[in-house]
């Protein structure tokens, strides 16, 4: 007979996401650290593809919350929208960033939905982000993306 699993050790590998998420939060904030580390665009490609994973998860979630729990799972839907925001400012964010290479730099400007961008890390951040959308526009209305208030229902 084997033994349900503690809560703790339910999601290993997402706890361990977070707990590398914290431990870099925190060697950037080090007064220690020297000199500070700036974004550049390879920590904000890593950065937007944790937030893509995330909305992967949210978007789990709030399909298997809904029909039991209506409520619980238009909260995650909801989630899921601003995290999307912020995974496209993110996204934005990349793009106004200096490149890291002259090869880079021409395609530093803008995102061109119409085209693929040439080479990493803007092939895959694009790629990823136009993807993540698709997903988005097939399951959220413009209201969706009004501004929204939560309050606690407990």
């Amino acid at each position: 007979m084997t033994s349900p699993l503690r809560p703790d050790d339910a999601y290993p590998y997402l706890r361990a996401a977070s707990a590398g998420i914290r431990h870099h939060t925190r060697s950037l904030a080090s007064p220690d650290a020297a000199p500070p580390q700036r974004a550049d665009r390879g920590h904000l490609d890593v950065l937007h593809a944790h937030l893509t994973a995330l909305l992967q998860i949210l978007d789990l979630l709030a399909e298997t919350a809904r029909p039991p729990y209506p409520a619980a799972g238009r909260h995650l839907a909801t989630a899921h929208t601003r995290l999307w925001q912020a995974t496209s400012e993110v996204h934005s964010a990349f793009h106004l960033l200096p490149a890291d290479t002259a090869a880079e730099e021409a395609e530093a400007s803008a995102c061109h939905p119409e085209r693929l961008p040439e080479g990493p890390p803007v092939l895959t951040i694009c790629q990823r982000h136009l993807a993540a959308g698709h997903v988005l526009r097939h399951k959220t209305t413009p209201t969706d993306f009004r501004p929204h208030t939560t309050a606690c229902v407990r």
